[in-house]
């Protein structure tokens, strides 16, 4: 997969750096320099009407000498860091602040234009040529006697404006510089916390994709990142425990219908070339027969599991008399029991004790389990069945007293096709689907089938069904 997203976030993260810098170069650096220019304009003009208010006021008004305003001029332009002027409105220099004006030498500002600035109060150049580097120059008019007689005029080196908007900009910068390292630490969170589990994720992905579902991988992460990693795992191994068990479905079935099969194929053969001779044809189709029936099983267990494990399975739930179906079911074993001298004790609760299930279904149950406690147990050796009514529940208990299923095969006895291995030398013509059919039926009924046994003992299998109220009926 392309490492896309990341390179993405991280153009994005150059990219925020890069404009953050073209900002500050250009729309801060104007916006700070404009502003710089009129603050500093503003105060020029400030201190110009000051000094047009008094000194240059009494200068005109004869109320000071020009030596004295010359020496105050100078003493402000220090302070400011500036040039003062004193110009005739013909632009003839009056005082100054760099140098002491000769009363008998005129001086001119040749085109001196008091409204050059316009609105603004200020100019910025060489002042109509006087000087040799830009100046921020201001000029405010020195007034008496309701006309205008002179102008004072401040002149600043527009360096010193440009050296504090460095300033400034240099501060902006450093702002820009330890925000951009702050927000570095988005992008190591995104890396560790987003990033590096997602990549984690779409490996395993490619892996389930690729068919390996028994790709492993688990985030130490408790948030939604970790959530969807551990649904993600359990989701492949109940895949994979499926393919399993899709796997070993096919593996058995296969088994259990090529033995029979290839017996059938076997024996026909030799009937028809003759190796079997026609006097005894009789006795190998029973034996044909027999396989035939065992393939018929196989395909009935077959198909009754596929219904019971299917959704939309129906259960045709009635009353009816749990004692006198086992009673029956014991009934129908009679033969098979005394071929292999064995005897089935009753132990039911009540002449009668309704319950509420599907009447055939359960009978299948029974049968099942009678069967396999009648097939696994030794001769002269007793299969028990019992009933008890504990509170809303009605237990039925099939016991037997025959090989035992060992501990670590107990809880692979509800899958398909499972048998043990001391079951496969008693069990001939099983098919492995008994207990699964069993299990399925029990559930559909939202109920519950539990084992009890120990090897060489004996096992009793125990499953639940609700009671039904015709009971309290009867005691009534």
């Amino acid at each position: 997969m392309k490492k896309t997203l990341y390179l993405k976030f991280i153009f994005a993260y150059l990219l925020f750096a890069v404009f953050g810098f073209i900002v500050v170069a250009t729309f801060v650096s104007s916006m700070t320099t404009e502003y710089e220019r009129r603050e500093t304009a503003d105060d020029m003009y400030r201190e110009a009407t000051l000094i047009a208010n008094t000194y240059a006021a009494d200068l005109y008004n004869s109320e000071t000498s020009l030596d004295s305003v010359q020496r105050q001029l100078r003493s402000i332009g220090t302070f400011l860091g500036a040039e003062i002027w004193i110009l005739n409105p013909s632009g003839r220099m009056v005082a100054s602040s760099a140098e002491p004006v000769d009363p008998s030498a005129e001086l001119y500002v040749e085109g001196f234009d008091p409204g050059a600035a316009g609105d603004a109060q200020y100019v910025v150049g060489d002042f109509f040529g006087q000087f040799d580097a830009p100046q921020l120059s201001v000029s405010a008019p020195i007034t008496g006697g309701y006309r205008i007689k002179g102008y004072v005029c401040i002149h600043m080196p527009y360096s010193r404006i440009v050296k504090s908007v460095n300033s400034l900009l240099n501060i902006s910068y450093l702002e820009l510089v330890v925000l951009f390292l702050l927000s570095l630490i988005i992008l190591i969170f995104f890396t560790e916390m987003i990033y590096r589990p997602l990549r984690r994720i779409t490996t395993a992905t490619e892996q389930y994709a690729a068919g390996n579902m028994h790709y492993r991988f688990s985030l130490d992460s408790e948030d939604e990142m970790g959530y969807l990693a551990a649904s993600l795992s359990y989701m492949a191994a109940e895949i994979a425990r499926q393919e399993d068990d899709q796997k070993k479905f096919i593996a058995n079935i296969s088994h259990d219908f090529r033995s029979p099969l290839t017996s059938i194929k076997g024996f026909l053969e030799a009937m028809l070339d003759g190796t079997i001779p026609p006097e005894i044809h009789e006795k190998y189709l029973g034996v044909v027969l027999n396989e035939t029936n065992r393939l018929t099983k196989l395909t009935n267990g077959l198909l009754a599991l596929n219904n019971l494990s299917a959704s939309g399975l129906l259960l045709n739930r009635r009353d009816f008399d749990i004692n006198r179906m086992i009673r029956g079911v014991a009934e129908s074993f009679e033969q098979t029991c005394r071929l292999r001298r064995a005897a089935i004790e009753l132990v039911l609760t009540g002449e009668a004790l309704y319950v509420n299930a599907d009447e055939e279904r359960i009978q299948q149950v029974l049968y099942n389990l009678v069967d396999n406690a009648i097939k696994f147990s030794h001769h002269d050796s007793v299969i028990r069945i019992e009933t008890t009514e504990k509170h809303s529940k009605i237990f039925i208990s099939v016991k037997d007293s025959g090989i035992g299923i060992p501990k670590e095969d107990q809880k692979q006895i509800w899958e398909r096709f499972y048998k043990t291995d001391l079951s496969r030398g008693k069990d001939k013509t099983g098919t492995g689907l008994g207990l699964s059919i069993v299990r399925e039926i029990i559930r559909a009924h939202g109920e519950n089938i539990n084992l009890i046994s120990t090897e060489g003992v004996g096992s009793e299998f125990i499953f639940s069904l609700p009671r039904s109220a015709k009971n309290d009926e009867l005691e009534d």
